[in-house]
């Protein structure tokens, strides 16, 4: 994964190594702080606070909290976040979701019942490549 001065968040086929069956998993009841990278799909049932960065597509459930950073290509997301989303293409908020704090997408789509708390920026692949490469940089530092 291209993490400092740019993150690397491209819609490259699939290795031979990267199954479209693997994604990383944080279940229920599971938690994690600091950052976590994948070069495949996450998904969170439990709680994340720090930054969580994928190359592929990140879905959440409802019983997922998520505090900090999240950079992703794609998101389903049903779950809380108290922090910044950015997202590349597709972001698909689905009820009972809230989030806290702002969002930067390509495209959204939002289910009646989803809460947002803060500002939307439409932004281009371009933008996104800058500004995660810019939330990468301060991880690092």
């Amino acid at each position: 994964m291209g993490i400092g001065n740019s993150i690397s968040l491209n819609k490259n086929p699939k290795t031979m190594e990267q199954n479209v069956n693997d994604v990383s998993r944080i279940s229920q009841g599971a938690s994690i702080r600091g950052t976590l990278t994948s070069a495949t799909d996450i998904r969170v049932d439990g709680q994340v606070a720090g930054t969580l960065l994928s190359e592929g597509k990140v879905v959440t459930g409802e019983s997922a909290l998520l505090s900090g950073k999240l950079i992703c290509v794609n998101a389903d997301f049903r779950g809380r976040m108290e922090g910044d989303i950015y997202v590349k293409e597709l972001l698909s908020l689905k009820s009972p979701a809230e989030v806290t704090g702002n969002i930067y997408v390509s495209k959204i789509q939002v289910e009646l019942g989803v809460r947002i708390n803060g500002a939307i920026k439409m932004i281009s692949e371009e933008e996104f490549d800058r500004l995660a490469g810019v939330v990468a940089q301060e991880e690092e530092a």
